[in-house]
């Protein structure tokens, strides 16, 4: 008590716009970290995919000394990712329904979780999400968009949830071509626009400043990449633009690229925001590498494991 009489607090007496400032500051810092997105990976389960169709041209004595596979099959994940800031709580792709595992059974998917049961253990429920991001609307992302009732109808998962989709990849879903056509199931996404809870985007978007969407082809039209501002780092959420930290080498496009071409540019792109937005990636698909930090070196990128 006699030190702070005597030193303290004549100096605080003295100054008191240092310490109002600091005090300021320091409320302005509260509220940009409540402001900024929490993060949470979710393991919605996992699967086998061919190497060759994975990785395309490149060769399997290549690919399979960066991923490993079993008699060329590759597991995959699918990790669904939890925003949950500035009053949102965002979920990013669903992974596949309860249906789904048994009607594409020739990819043997395993330790599978539905994504809404995955929140309720965090204390989450369905009805907490306030907004739904479809990076596209391929079954093994968008799968537990939907979940069939006891009365046989296909309802919205997250009742109270806006889900976002772009309108490129919609038309595609709707209309799809020869090689993407299985990979479709209208009661995924339909009973979303049917309730009025998709949101269609024909552009880059802001759920608010510190969460951006953009929109890139490739692998397939209209693909939806999160870039969101986090507590203490920032994050780039890719979907299938790079599915793997292998993918992150520009000449590494998967099969499954309906343009090839377009997958190199939109990963370009992508992989220039995280070099110079300094956002780690959170990858979808990879079971050994959940996530990365992107480093360039010339024309080169790699990911830096974490």
């Amino acid at each position: 008590q006699h030190i702070f009489g005597n030193v303290f607090f004549p100096f605080l007496l003295g100054n008191q716009h240092i310490f109002v400032v600091f005090s300021l500051l320091l409320c302005k810092s509260t509220i940009f970290s409540e402001q900024m997105y929490r993060i949470k990976t979710i393991e919605t389960g996992f699967f086998l995919a061919d190497g060759g169709a994975m990785f395309g041209a490149v060769p399997k004595r290549a690919w399979s000394k960066k991923y490993p596979s079993q008699d060329n099959l590759c597991r995959l994940a699918m990790r669904c990712v939890l925003a949950e800031g500035n009053g949102r709580k965002v979920l990013i792709d669903t992974g596949i329904g309860a249906e789904d595992a048994t009607e594409f059974a020739y990819y043997r998917f395993s330790d599978v979780k539905r994504v809404d049961v995955c929140l309720r253990e965090e204390g989450i429920h369905p009805e907490d999400i306030t907004d739904v991001i479809l990076t596209h609307l391929h079954f093994d992302h968008c799968g537990a968009s939907t979940h069939n009732t006891a009365e046989g109808q296909w309802v919205a998962t997250f009742p109270k949830a806006r889900y976002w989709c772009s309108s490129r990849q919609w038309q595609v879903a709707t209309n799809p071509g020869f090689l993407e056509a299985d990979s479709f199931l209208p009661r995924h996404f339909l009973p979303l626009w049917q309730c009025g809870q998709l949101q269609l985007l024909d552009g880059e978007m802001a759920l608010d400043e510190y969460f951006k969407i953009k929109i890139y082809d490739g692998h397939t039209a209209g693909q939806l990449v999160c870039h969101i501002d986090g507590v203490g780092r920032n994050y780039l959420v890719p979907g299938d633009v790079i599915p793997t930290a292998c993918h992150v080498s520009l000449g590494w496009i998967s099969a499954y690229d309906v343009n090839a071409e377009a997958s190199v540019e939109a990963k370009l792109q992508v992989l220039r925001d995280a070099v110079n937005e300094q956002r780690r990636l959170i990858f979808f698909h990879d079971a050994y590498t959940p996530q990365a930090d992107v480093v360039q070196r010339g024309s080169i990128f790699m990911a830096k494991k974490v």
